[in-house]
């Protein structure tokens, strides 16, 4: 059993990638600023793939200078999951990506996070993210602000629309095909979890 301190140091709220996470997510309001007020799809773009990016790099941070943490492995999907339906939909308003695609997009999205918390909500422990399931991301992730650099007044916007279909439909059957994976891994730790919470009932 893990002691207090031990929990406490696995949870490790004050880290490089956790502060990197929480940025991301405070940049989504400027991303709609850009989008919408400012009526910039390059700029828009340009901060949306950036972000994509950045999930990268706390990654490899947490990697390499052992920074991972237990609020990180929450934070980071949680702040994937957000800039993605909130950048496919603004996107999806703004008319610059198909609509069959932004729609695949968010059903599967919201379809994950309404699973996640109703697992969270009868005891489940935490699903951990797969490597398909972080590509799938990723590609969409420069997928739809390369849609919308396609649809913006730059030289090459021709070259980034032709990189969003490449992306889109290479990333989005990975991403069906990662929340598939996710089934039995929800079983497992829906019953993990249960008998987890049973062992320290019994204690």
């Amino acid at each position: 059993m893990q002691t207090m301190s031990e929990q406490h140091e696995g949870w490790r709220p004050f880290t490089v990638p956790n502060l990197i996470s929480l940025v991301r997510l405070g940049c989504v309001p400027l991303f709609l600023w850009l989008l919408f007020s400012k009526e910039d799809r390059w700029g828009a773009a340009l901060l949306l793939g950036a972000l994509g990016a950045s999930d990268w790099v706390d990654g490899y941070i947490a990697r390499r200078f052992n920074q991972i943490s237990e609020l990180g492995k929450i934070l980071d999907p949680t702040a994937d999951r957000i800039m993605l339906l909130v950048g496919v939909f603004a996107i999806w308003v703004d008319g610059s990506v198909p609509g069959w695609i932004a729609l695949l997009a968010l059903i599967r999205e919201g379809l994950v996070a309404v699973i996640a918390v109703v697992l969270a909500a009868v005891g489940a422990r935490k699903i951990e993210v797969t490597w398909w399931g972080k590509t799938g991301t990723f590609l969409l992730m420069f997928a739809f602000p390369f849609f919308l650099a396609g649809e913006s007044d730059v030289v090459v916007a021709s070259l980034f629309a032709i990189g969003a279909w490449v992306c889109v439909l290479v990333g989005l059957p990975i991403h069906y095909w990662s929340a598939f994976g996710y089934v039995p891994a929800a079983r497992d730790a829906l019953i993990e979890g249960r008998a987890g919470r049973s062992d320290r009932a019994a204690g």
